[in-house]
Formats: structure tokens, sequence, C-alpha cells
């Protein structure tokens, strides 16, 4: 709907540049992934990986410290379900972005947006292994999910996908460090709603709130990191059971 406007907008930096062009391929992928014949298929993968993560991370998860930035990178970050209006919105506000918000909050948005095509493209390609490999997203195992994993190939894209977790965790950690910041978002709400505006006010917003109350978000993200190229080399190499990891990760 807005990719003319995210088109035209000139654009003077690397950062608005990068955030052009992520959000003119994520635009694209949105197009293609809302009708594809595996779109359901898709959703319930996605849901699959969110529990082995929680699973994975249940110590992190439980922690009081945690729990409320975690939920927010597995519902907000790795599996947007229901967020097209706010996707939308992103592409419609583009020009204002570009103009106003200053380079290191552009290239915060840049890795937001690659985060979510990337986590995406990958559970597409997931699903699509399934599919060739006859086995249903109703039926996932363990077994089934890794033999799909190593058939869809695109390791490069994997761990692409955790350097930008560790990426964009630090980036908001940053970002939300400003206290004026959250003052704007406390009195930005009804003009955002009155403006059409209020989900992705309220993602900024969830965001803020989550990544604020961690006092020590570095350590979280290194223990994550950590594990997930663990999880990653296991499931390569086969090994039966892949997220099973050492006490001390």
């Amino acid at each position: 709907m807005y990719r003319e406007r995210l088109i035209a907008t000139p654009v003077r930096s690397d950062s608005a540049r990068r955030l052009q062009h992520q959000l003119l391929a994520y635009h694209d992928f949105r197009q293609h992934k809302a009708t594809h014949p595996l779109l359901g298929d898709m959703g319930k993968v996605a849901e699959w990986q969110v529990q082995r993560l929680k699973m994975t991370h249940q110590d992190l998860y439980r922690h009081p410290d945690f729990h409320t930035g975690l939920e927010f990178l597995l519902t907000d970050l790795y599996a947007p379900a229901g967020m097209t209006q706010r996707d939308d919105n992103i592409d419609r506000v583009f020009p204002k972005m570009v103009k106003w918000l200053p380079e290191h909050l552009l290239d915060t948005f840049g890795g937001l947006v690659e985060l979510n095509l990337v986590t995406q493209l990958l559970d597409l390609e997931l699903t699509e292994a399934l599919h060739r490999l006859g086995t249903s997203a109703d039926n996932l195992t363990t077994d089934r999910y890794c033999e799909a994993f190593r058939a869809a190939g695109q390791q490069a894209q994997r761990e692409r996908q955790i350097e930008l977790v560790a990426d964009v965790g630090q980036q908001l950690d940053r970002y939300v460090r400003n206290r004026t910041l959250g003052w704007l978002l406390s009195m930005t709400g009804t003009p955002a709603e009155m403006a059409g505006l209020s989900d992705l006010h309220s993602f900024l917003h969830r965001g803020y709130t989550a990544f604020r109350a961690m006092e020590d978000v570095d350590a979280l993200l290194d223990r994550l990191i950590t594990r997930e190229k663990a999880v990653l080399t296991n499931i390569l190499a086969g090994q039966q059971e892949p997220f099973r990891l050492p006490e001390h990760l």
C-alpha cells in the first residue's frame, strides 16, 4: 500500500538508506507471505519455535528481571503475529522518520525490520522444507524439525539472525536509557491514537518498558546468544538432543 511512498522518499544518509532498503524488502515479503499456501503452517512452525525458545531459556524466562524483556523479544520481535497494521504504519511514517529521527534511531529501526524479515524468511523456508519432507506442522517433533532445518540450509542467515538479536538488543538498551523518551511516549499516546498510530506507539512503549525494567541487558543477551549458537551447532551436527545444553551455558 505504501511501497510508492517508500521509494519516493529521498534519503541522504547510510542509516536512512538501510532502513528504506529493509522496509522495501519486508514490504514485498509481507505481500508474498499473505497469499502463500503454507501461511497457516508457517504460523504453527513459528509458535513451535517460540515454545522451544521458552523451554531452552526457561530459567531466564522465569527470572523476574528478564521475563518482560524476553516476552517482548519473542512476541513482538520474533513472532509478530497480527502486526500488519503496525508494519503498514512504519511504512506510512517513513518520510517523517528520515526527516526527524537521529541516525542512531534509524539504525535501530533498520535492525528491527531486518530481524523481522530474516526471521520470517527463515520460518517460511523451514515450513516449505517440512512440506517437501511430508511433515505436518500440526505434528512437529524435534527430529522432524531438525531434519527440515538442515534441509532448508541457510546457515549464514541463521548466524545473521543471532547476530541481529544481539545488535538490536544492545541498541534498544542504549535507546531506552534516555529518560526523555519515556516522557515523550507517555505524552504522545493520545496524539498517536488520533493519527491512527496507536499500534506502533504501543509497540514502542512495550519495548521501552521491557528494556527499561532490565538492569543487565548485556547478561541476558550474552546468555541468549551463547545458547542459540550452541543449539545451531548441535542441529547442524545432527545431535540427537540438540536443545539439551551444558549447565554452564
